[in-house]
């Protein structure tokens, strides 16, 4: 491990980390340290728009609806010419 440093963090976010870190290790099989699992949530998972695809249920009513009001609202939309 390289330089230390100390931070300071709320009771709650140590809290939170600590179920981090506890998810971790049951996915990992292993010990995780907290610095670990801070560098785990730093990394984050990139998501993807095609991620979501399916993810969302609606019904044909809300579908017509939804592009319904888009059309409303793209109608108007004023173009700046330059």
């Amino acid at each position: 491990m390289g330089e230390v440093k100390t931070v300071k963090i709320s009771k709650e976010t140590y809290s939170r980390l600590c179920e981090v870190a506890g998810e971790l290790q049951i996915e990992l099989k292993r010990p995780v340290s907290l610095d670990e699992a801070l560098e785990y949530l730093l990394k984050g998972k990139k998501m993807r728009a095609s991620d979501f695809a399916g993810a969302w249920r609606m019904s044909d009513q809300e579908e017509a609806e939804i592009l319904k009001n888009l059309k409303e609202a793209w109608s108007r939309w004023k173009f700046l010419k330059e």
